[in-house]
């Protein structure tokens, strides 16, 4: 199990390796041509990069909700992005709690890994600051969701507040960039 889940790990960070250095996340215009060459498979594939973005952070998660908006109006677009990154945010979680400190080292620079664990464990209250994080736009959520599966925090607690906190800055993009671009 573990050889599947590092393979497709290692095959998921060349799609974006690919897509990143051919350009295609470069803009607004390149992403959205892009996504537009996957014809009717466009909203899975969105979703897809959304979950990726999480998992390998190299991506700015703001730019698919961007295009998933212009793309699929406010409802499509939301769809898209809140799936692809919730779905991010618990495999992320899962990376961190099966593979532990050494893998979460490697997603995140040394010195912010330094910070965010002194951080996160002067914390009396983590999971309403986790909650409020996932609520609110511009948060590091994604290097979040890999403490929180350091931390000890039960799968189901995780679940819950990415189901519960995660639609509403994705919905308020979604408004805003649908009546926009």
């Amino acid at each position: 199990m573990t050889g599947a889940l590092i393979f497709l790990l290692l095959l998921a960070g060349l799609f974006l390796l690919q897509g990143y250095f051919k350009g295609h996340f470069r803009s607004e215009d390149t992403f959205r041509a892009y996504l537009d060459s996957f014809g009717l498979f466009a909203p899975l594939i969105l979703a897809l990069i959304q979950a990726l973005q999480v998992v390998l952070p190299v991506l700015p998660g703001f730019l698919g909700c961007i295009v998933g908006a212009g793309m699929f109006g406010a409802a499509g677009g939301f769809w898209c992005n809140y799936i692809g990154i919730s779905a991010g945010s618990i495999a992320a979680f899962f990376l961190a709690r099966y593979f532990g400190v050494e893998l979460v080292k490697l997603m995140v620079p040394m010195e912010k890994y330094q910070k965010w664990v002194q951080w996160v464990n002067t914390k009396k209250s983590y999971t309403l600051v986790l909650f409020l994080a996932i609520l609110l736009p511009l948060a590091p959520d994604d290097f979040l969701c890999y403490f929180s599966g350091l931390a000890g925090m039960s799968v189901k607690r995780f679940t819950w507040i990415i189901i519960l906190g995660k639609p509403w800055c994705i919905l308020a993009y979604s408004l805003f960039f649908a009546h926009i671009i």
